[in-house]
C-alpha cells in the first residue's frame, strides 16, 4: 500500500514530459525562425544583385529562396 502511494505521489516522470515538451516547443520556434530569417537573407540579397545589374558569365546567379 504504501508504494502504490508513492507511486501516486512521485512527479519525476511529470517534469521530465514538462522539460521534453518545452524543448521540443523551442525548437520548433528556432526552426521557424531561421527558416523564415533565412528567406529573408536570400531576398534581400537576391534584391542587391537585381539592383547592382545584369550578372556577367561565370558568376553566380540569383537563386530561387
Amino acid at each position: 500500500m504504501n508504494a502504490i502511494k508513492r507511486f501516486l505521489m512521485d512527479e519525476e516522470g511529470a517534469v521530465a514530459i514538462e522539460y521534453a515538451l518545452l524543448a521540443a516547443l523551442i525548437a520548433i520556434v528556432i526552426a521557424v525562425g531561421a527558416t523564415l530569417l533565412g528567406n529573408n537573407i536570400c531576398a534581400i540579397f537576391n534584391g542587391i544583385g537585381t539592383a547592382l545589374g545584369t550578372v556577367p558569365p561565370g558568376a553566380f546567379a540569383p537563386v530561387a529562396c
